[in-house]
């Protein structure tokens, strides 16, 4: 039983490990050939968007808009990826611990 208890403290702690990380983490996500850069943090908050001058047309506002959505979109495909590589281990992990509920129920 203290085993079970002590495996459980330390995947509570790998998973604040893993937050941690995600939350200091950012990814890019670009969109018209690179005229786009949008960056997320691994949680998804948007830290920083640039654009190219070479993309920003007064008479076509509307592209310029759909570029910033696609390279925040790419940007937070990304982070999600980043999110389930740090996480998915844990998650199964846990997933298995979850199987002795019986055991303390």
């Amino acid at each position: 039983m203290q085993q079970i208890l002590q495996q459980a403290q330390k995947m509570q702690q790998q998973l604040a490990a893993a937050q941690q990380e995600l939350a200091e983490a950012e990814v890019t996500g670009t969109a018209g050939g690179g005229l786009v850069t949008a960056v997320v943090s691994g949680g998804g908050e948007l830290k920083s968007l640039n654009i190219d001058p070479k993309v920003v047309d007064p008479d076509d506002v509307e592209t310029l808009s759909d570029l910033v959505v696609a390279a925040v979109r790419d940007a937070n495909r990304a982070a999600q990826e980043l999110a389930a590589q740090k996480m998915g281990p844990l998650a199964s992990g846990m997933g298995g611990l979850d199987s002795l509920g019986g055991l303390f129920g």
